[in-house]
């Protein structure tokens, strides 16, 4: 249909990438975030181990997942 809007994409959260999103970086900050509080960050094959190892080297707990996956805690 014209002028229709085409389906939502989820986008790579990595900064300035607009390539679709194949997976979910879950994670947490243990020093403000309970262990139920889980952030999610989208992210493209080309982005995936980047944004991982950026929360992974801060400490803080990482679980990578494919898009249709939820995570409902992070441990330590």
């Amino acid at each position: 249909m014209i002028g229709a809007p085409e389906p939502a994409t989820e986008r790579c959260s990595r900064a300035g990438c607009s390539l679709p999103a194949g997976w979910k970086v879950n994670w947490r900050n243990p020093r403000i975030h309970a262990e139920d509080r889980v952030k999610i960050w989208l992210a493209c094959d080309d982005h995936v181990d980047y944004l991982r190892d950026y929360l992974s080297t801060r400490d803080f707990p990482v679980v990578v997942t494919d898009l249709g996956t939820s995570v409902q805690r992070l441990g330590i």
